[in-house]
């Protein structure tokens, strides 16, 4: 993350660049996972420790960082490129019993 996250502050060029790269790396990021639907984010916790909701939690996250009013609904549809129950209708399919024990010995309560 770049060190100058302060928008009144000047920012130098390679910074810019950086936030341009990373910006273009995350737009890729969600349309691979739009074009993988497929991948639940059950299987997404099992296999990374993140999923598309952490994404959203994220995203929000940086936006009150940079005083911006987002919800977190908002920031959910930006990542799920549609509204979360429209998606959760479309693709999201039950948890597996394997997937839950994969999930819980991953974070053992």
């Amino acid at each position: 993350m770049p060190e100058n996250t302060n928008p009144k502050e000047a920012l130098t060029e390679e910074t810019e660049t950086q936030i341009r790269l990373e910006a273009a790396t995350f737009r890729r990021l969600l349309a691979h996972l739009d074009e993988r639907k497929d991948v639940q984010n059950i299987d997404l916790m099992i296999l990374a420790g993140f999923c598309r909701n952490c994404l959203s939690k994220w995203y929000k996250a940086a936006a009150d960082e940079a005083g911006e009013t987002l919800d977190y609904e908002a920031a959910r549809e930006r990542v799920y490129g549609m509204p979360y129950a429209e998606w959760k209708d479309k693709h999201q399919v039950a948890a597996t019993p394997a997937q839950l024990a994969a999930l819980e010995a991953q974070n053992p309560s």
